[in-house]
């Protein structure tokens, strides 16, 4: 099945598509962002057309899941590599699912 795809505006008039993917990172150390390392991330993801939304950090600190806007799965790799960052496991998501059953398509 193919995914929905949505649009985020680039700087320039052109529309690109974008779809939502979780990734999961697993690092050898516990995981300690600084605002400065946030900031450096997210320039490279922005050079990338990538967008971190949020991530949610394992008790432990040593895994992520991280939720992303990106037109694909390889401007995810592309980025975290030249951010030094693991993408263990990279998933297209595509719909929700609601406590009571339902799902919400993204």
């Amino acid at each position: 099945m193919t995914a929905r795809r949505r649009y985020r505006e680039q700087s320039d008039p052109r529309e690109v598509p974008v779809a939502i993917f979780m990734i999961e990172r697993r690092f050898a150390d516990q995981l300690d962002v600084t605002t400065e390392s946030a900031e450096g991330i997210n320039r490279i993801n922005d050079e990338e057309g990538v967008r971190w939304l949020y991530s949610f950090l394992s008790a432990d600190k040593r895994k992520t899941y991280c939720l992303y806007e990106a037109p694909s799965a390889d401007a995810i790799v592309r980025a975290a590599k030249r951010a030094g960052l693991p993408s263990d496991v990279i998933v297209e998501v595509t719909q929700t699912l609601q406590p009571d059953g339902s799902s919400v398509s993204l």
